[in-house]
């Protein structure tokens, strides 16, 4: 049986080579898995050249674990966070503060509009108790891309601390931390490195970290207690996810053979492109403008046809081969297809085919909006 084709912003299709690196077994104390750690860190701070003052700390988890480690650890009991809203990741954010017991300040975007770089300055301006802006790159949801080089030049100005969730962006969407300042880059094994799930990872400012302690309510969450255990043993503290990280290294090692970001960025732009122009020929809308759109993830809408059932659809295309992505939105029937994972422009031309194959079965002729 040949496996589906991901069209998910992660889990995603990985290579042969990624696969294959995790049929060996590793002792999560033996040296060799520890130079294993610390060889991926090396290259995950290098990846956004941030080498300088900041430091890899991986964790157990999937993403969101280390969105919710960075903000416990790195953000201050009595601190303000201001996030920026236009999408569900923005929101989880907000709800991660709720539990932590940090205050946040919502700043309303709508989910077509990035986050605007002027009314974070105004925000700050009007508030100096504000003392961290959370921001996410690439809103998943949708698949907006944000400003982020902008968000982060105004929050430098205010000497404001930046966290970036960067989940669906490092290493795809260009980030410099020799221009672009920030105290966390938060990201994962499962996404544009196409690796398997299973990791998070936080790219955090040394300084800040080293005077965040007391801050995390949580232990296995606690970056800071991680990171100092990690540099005196070169170990993790607790079980560490021994076959992904194995598969990240083998991922980040193709990563770096096949063109590093430049090259990344060009397959999903060219994968992007043919699914638009495939979909939009078969009378698909896009939910966002060319303009905002980021090549990660694609969100369209539904057909209006009173045929078209999403559940229906979803497995009608994957027997064809190909899983998709329900929509992320409450106000607006949609669904999203990925452009990620280690899959080129012909396999998102053959989903197309199968998307016009599955219409035409199920006898839905209304595809475009009025």
């Amino acid at each position: 049986m040949t496996d589906p084709i991901l069209l998910t912003p992660g889990p995603l299709t990985t290579s042969a080579e990624t696969k294959s690196a995790m049929l060996f077994d590793w002792g999560s104390w033996d040296g060799a898995f520890n130079e294993l750690t610390a060889s991926v860190c090396r290259d995950l701070v290098g990846i956004v050249n941030a080498q300088d003052e900041h430091v890899c700390v991986p964790l157990q988890g999937s993403g969101t674990f280390a969105v919710e480690a960075a903000l416990g650890t790195l953000v201050p009991k009595n601190a303000k966070v201001l996030v920026a809203d236009n999408g569900s990741y923005c929101k989880r954010i907000v709800r991660i503060l709720g539990y932590l017991g940090r205050e946040a300040v919502v700043l309303p975007h709508g989910e077509q509009s990035p986050a605007d770089p002027a009314r974070i300055d105004a925000a700050l301006a009007a508030d100096p108790a504000i003392t961290h802006v959370a921001q996410v790159h690439c809103e998943t949801g949708t698949g907006i891309l944000n400003p982020l080089p902008q968000i982060a030049a105004v929050v430098a100005n205010h000497r404001r601390c930046l966290i970036v969730d960067a989940m669906s962006s490092y290493a795809a969407i260009p980030i410099d931390a020799r221009s672009l300042r920030f105290d966390a880059l938060i990201a994962a094994s499962g996404k544009c490195l196409e690796g398997v799930p299973g990791m998070g990872f936080v790219i955090a400012r040394q300084a800040a970290l080293e005077r965040s302690s007391g801050n995390s309510c949580s232990l296995a969450m606690d970056l800071l207690d991680q990171w100092q255990y990690m540099r005196k043993t070169g170990q993790w503290r607790f079980t560490p996810p021994t076959h992904v990280l194995a598969a990240l290294r083998a991922a980040i090692d193709q990563y770096l053979a096949q063109g590093g970001l430049a090259a990344r960025l060009a397959r999903y732009t060219e994968n992007c492109a043919a699914l638009v122009s495939g979909m939009r020929a078969l009378g698909f809308k896009t939910f966002l403008p060319d303009a905002l759109q980021a090549p990660i993830i694609v969100t369209f809408h539904a057909p209006p046809d009173p045929k078209y059932d999403f559940t229906e659809f979803y497995r009608r295309v994957r027997e064809r081969g190909f899983i998709l992505y329900p929509g992320k939105l409450t106000a607006v029937d949609t669904f999203r297809v990925g452009c990620i994972g280690a899959i080129g422009a012909a396999t998102l031309r053959q989903a197309v085919d199968a998307v016009a194959d599955t219409l035409r079965d199920m006898g839905v002729s209304r595809v475009a909006q009025e």
